[in-house]
């Protein structure tokens, strides 16, 4: 399984980038750092030679598509991120149509993940996070979407987004998804276990009493 870091934050992003695959980021993420978002966009594709994910604002289909060859044109790893919405899929299928990758956000069930995958999304982005706030089954959502992909062999790479704790990476993986983008601190806890550390410590107790 691949792993994105979901965030806009270019020390965040300079600090893992050796280990992830890819960058996804949204209007929120891009606001917390107040600077330009090309200038945003373009630093992080430059620090990660992977797909990065820039969210279109525009909820016209025109809008969207306009909005979406103006991103793509910053750097080749740009792909572009569209609403779940009947308007977006018309614009994600014609930036597929023109090769320009795109990603579906905001989708909450196995019916808008087959729409997105009709339309030729690159990649659909289910978030379950959100979807468990609300005492619904986000990792459930992944099954549904995992088994109607390959009933029917669909190329669409399912993104899990909304992770909220290392579990949700865990279930992601042993799912079959494609992705996890993954917020910083939530990738940061994904090292860590309490026995590692106390073994690291016994073991240090221990050398303390080898003979040098």
């Amino acid at each position: 399984m691949k792993l994105f870091i979901d965030t806009a934050n270019i020390s965040e992003i300079r600090d893992m980038a050796w280990l992830v695959d890819g960058v996804t980021t949204n209007p929120s993420l891009v606001a917390k750092e107040s600077r330009p978002f090309r200038d945003i966009i373009a630093e992080i594709c430059e620090l990660v030679d992977g797909p990065v994910s820039a969210e279109v604002i525009g909820l016209k289909t025109d809008e969207m598509v306009a909005e979406g060859k103006e991103l793509a044109s910053i750097h080749d790893n740009i792909v572009i991120k569209i609403p779940m919405t009947e308007s977006g899929m018309k614009a994600v299928q014609i930036l597929t149509n023109e090769g320009i990758r795109t990603n579906v956000t905001l989708v909450f069930s196995a019916n808008q993940a087959m729409m997105a995958a009709k339309c030729g999304a690159t990649f659909v982005s289910p978030f379950v996070g959100r979807l468990d706030d609300i005492g619904a089954d986000g990792m459930g959502l992944i099954a549904e979407i995992r088994e109607c992909y390959e009933n029917y062999v669909f190329p669409t790479e399912i993104l899990v987004a909304s992770v909220r704790h290392p579990r949700h990476l865990l279930d992601s993986a042993l799912m079959g998804a494609d992705i996890a983008t993954v917020p910083y601190d939530v990738l940061k806890k994904a090292f860590n276990h309490p026995l590692t550390d106390l073994g690291i410590q016994r073991f240090l107790k221990d050398w303390e009493g080898v003979p040098r």
